[in-house]
């Protein structure tokens, strides 16, 4: 009687606790558990960087292709090249860098106004406003092919709907202009960024303005502040940490963006809309030196990584000191 009075504690113990876990397992799971997405990320972002870099070193032409490994060592000189601006290859790549930052500027700035205009417009309730978000949504669950495609049709010159509504319909030019060639590249390959990059930043910061009790408003109306000084007071500063992170995540998507000069223009992307990612395409598979396309590639990594750190730091203390 004795024994089974001393074990049925131990045993109601036990089944009020649960089995006893093994202490190796529940060291080890946390690592089992991501090993899949180290995995993954290795063999998608780590290792072709790696290799990008090595044939960045190494005089990778179109003689080599079927051999990499006896590609002649160049050391710097891949560097050299792209960086010397007396040159040909030089030249044109810093003029991609100035189209690119300039492309880079304008759009965020675009996206970020009209989100946040959009945002501030939506936030009061009124009858529909879920049709309507759902509407600005539009461009973001588009696939960016099939959107960038139906731009590409509607910027035709004699077929397109842009010219039709302009020239035809509202008058506002004499002769139908070009909007994939010449000098109206940039303004058509801003578009369609900022039509596709916009609606991200309305979904942010639509996101961050549910954050801001309504309180805060009500108490700054009955002072006196109109919507202006609301928004300046109040929204911006609320706002300030999601911010940080949307503009840098759009500068560095806008300035990496590959798919919207090559599906707006194909392969011959006129010199107002030559992008620097698709200048180190064209120097990689047109000339056939992927030697000196992988170094431009390390440059611009280098490039956006010393912007974000700057970008960091500089965001950084300014958060401190507030």
């Amino acid at each position: 009687m004795a024994v089974a009075t001393t074990e049925a504690p131990a045993k109601a113990a036990k089944i009020k606790h649960g089995p006893e876990r093994r202490p190796g397992l529940s060291r080890w799971l946390p690592y089992l558990l991501l090993a899949p997405a180290v995995l993954l990320e290795l063999l998608i972002h780590i290792l072709p960087m790696l290799v990008g870099i090595w044939m960045s070193f190494v005089k990778l032409t179109k003689f080599y292709i079927a051999n990499w490994s006896a590609a002649p060592w160049a050391g710097l000189g891949n560097y050299k090249v792209a960086l010397d601006f007396d040159n040909a290859v030089g030249e044109g790549l810093l003029k991609s860098f100035g189209v690119t930052v300039a492309f880079s500027l304008i759009t965020v700035g675009l996206s970020w106004a009209l989100g946040m205009a959009a945002a501030v417009a939506l936030q009061p309730p009124f009858r529909g406003r879920s049709w309507v978000r759902t509407l600005f949504l539009v461009p973001y669950a588009l696939p960016a092919y099939a959107g960038i495609l139906t731009w590409n049709f509607m910027l035709q010159r004699d077929t397109g709907i842009v010219n039709h509504i302009l020239v035809d319909n509202l008058g506002l030019a004499s002769d139908r202009p070009f909007w994939l060639i010449g000098g109206n590249a940039l303004v058509s390959l801003i578009t369609v960024a900022t039509w596709k990059l916009w609606t991200f930043a309305f979904l942010t910061l639509m996101a961050g303005l549910q954050s801001i009790p309504r309180d805060i408003y009500e108490a700054a109306a009955v002072d006196g502040a109109g919507n202006l000084r609301q928004w300046r007071n109040i929204t911006l500063p609320s706002l300030r940490p999601v911010n940080l992170v949307l503009v840098l995540v759009l500068f560095l998507w806008t300035f990496s963006d590959f798919n919207t000069p090559y599906v707006l223009f194909g392969t011959a992307q006129p010199p107002a809309g030559d992008l620097i990612t698709f200048h180190i395409y064209n120097a990689s598979f047109l000339t056939w030196n992927f030697g000196s396309g992988a170094a431009m590639s390390v440059l611009l990594l280098i490039f956006l990584m010393i912007v974000t750190g700057i970008y960091l730091f500089v965001t950084g203390r300014r958060s401190r000191r507030a």
